[in-house]
């Protein structure tokens, strides 16, 4: 009997050290976390609810996720206006902090950036910035998309919300004019989508000088709906101000960088989107596994419908299904590369959603040709006069980018 007790308790420890050593294996298998770090410059807080700084927040921190790196990895220095100072001074921040790649989420902040890829003791960080020009070939980039696809889309709902009210006036609360093509862009795309639907729609664009100042975009709009009786009020500004307003003047609105409907379900059609973590993702896993390569991998990026980087939220119940079904049909035309908004191919959509093509010249406010008829060259203007810029579509890339400086007809600022 004794021996039959010692066999089963012998049996007894094996299980135990099997368990334990089970444990001790299952604790093994927890991946050591990533001690790469992160850092972002934003312009507003990392806390806001909507608009520029939440979507590439969101964008950032969802990227992250995506990749297995924990949150804390992640190093911010936000609220930092366009003074090439403080931004400098939040590099130097993030770099003495660890971080291996840093991006800046505004415009403003492109001397800073270029300046600090230069450093000698910098040339192991990368530098990212949205939108802008500049670059170089060791370590520093600059990303954006094309977002006029997505700002065409928005024109549509926006022209067809204008049949339906009878009203051709509509409202554009833009940071900055024709002195960025960034924003120029955007605005003739919005137009355009509009006249597709609407050819007697106006564009009002009432600019505020600055990327970002919430009691400014309010105003905006608000003089907008007061002044030219606008019945949609788009923007290309950081936060939902001018749909609140469009909410309150009960009419109807066109958000920005996130779906606004939740701060304004009374009026808003759609935004014009970005998926940031599509650009995120990329630059973070090259950096992090192959950052000598960095710039022939990455690059200068410009993503659109196509790669998924652009696009529009979800129309609300403020738009009609017919307006639905024609939205798709045009996104489907850009995605599959049939059509693009910069050619010398117009559109004509029909309330059934009948699609017509003509093919002529693209003209600006003052009548003068923008594209021509062949859709071969394009045009900028310099010192007031107009000037060719050939090359096929690197070059209208190129001008929609960085040279776009005229309105096209149907916009009017003021």
């Amino acid at each position: 009997m004794k021996k039959v007790l010692s066999i089963l308790l012998a049996l007894v420890m094996v299980v135990l050290c099997f368990a334990a050593c089970g444990k001790k294996d299952d604790a093994k298998t927890d991946e050591p976390k990533s001690d790469f770090l992160v850092g972002a410059v934003y312009i507003n807080s990392q806390n806001d609810t909507a608009g520029y700084t939440f979507a590439h927040h969101n964008g950032i921190t969802k990227a992250m996720e995506q990749l297995g790196l924990p949150k804390e990895n992640l190093r911010i220095v936000d609220n930092i206006p366009e003074d090439t100072q403080q931004v400098s001074e939040a590099i130097d921040k993030l770099a003495n902090q660890g971080c291996k790649i840093i991006f800046g989420i505004s415009f403003g902040y492109i001397e800073a950036f270029a300046e600090a890829a230069e450093k000698p003791e910098y040339a192991d960080i990368i530098f990212s910035h949205a939108t802008g020009y500049k670059s170089n070939d060791k370590n520093f980039n600059n990303y954006f998309g094309r977002i006029y696809q997505a700002r065409y889309l928005a024109g549509i709902a926006a022209g067809l919300k204008s049949l339906e009210l009878g009203n051709n006036n509509l409202g554009y609360v833009a940071a900055w004019g024709t002195e960025y093509a960034e924003t120029c862009s955007g605005i003739n795309a919005f137009a355009m989508g509009a006249q597709a639907v609407n050819p007697n729609a106006v564009v009002h664009v009432n600019k505020i000088s600055t990327w970002g100042d919430e009691a400014k975009e309010k105003a905006a709009a608000e003089a907008l709906i007061s002044t030219y009786k606008c019945c949609v009020i788009a923007q290309h500004c950081d936060s939902a101000q001018p749909q609140l307003a469009a909410a309150d003047g009960k009419v109807f609105g066109c958000g920005y960088n996130s779906d606004m409907t939740a701060q304004a379900p009374s009026a808003h059609l759609t935004a014009p989107i970005w998926h940031w973590d599509v650009y995120y993702k990329l630059a973070i896993e090259t950096a992090m596994n192959d950052p000598a390569n960095f710039m022939s991998t990455v690059g200068i990026y410009y993503g659109g419908l196509k790669e998924g980087f652009v696009d529009i939220s979800p129309l609300s119940e403020n738009c009609t299904a017919e307006t639905k079904a024609i939205v798709d049909k045009v996104k489907a035309m850009m995605v599959n590369g049939e059509w693009d908004v910069f050619t010398n191919e117009k559109l004509s959509i029909a309330k059934d959603g009948t699609i017509t093509k003509t093919t002529a010249a693209l003209k600006d406010n003052k009548g003068a040709e923008v594209i021509s008829a062949d859709g071969n060259t394009y045009f900028t203007y310099n010192d007031g006069v107009l000037t060719a810029v050939d090359g096929g579509k690197d070059a209208c890339d190129g001008v929609i980018k960085g040279s776009m400086n005229y309105y096209v007809a149907g916009v009017e600022e003021g």
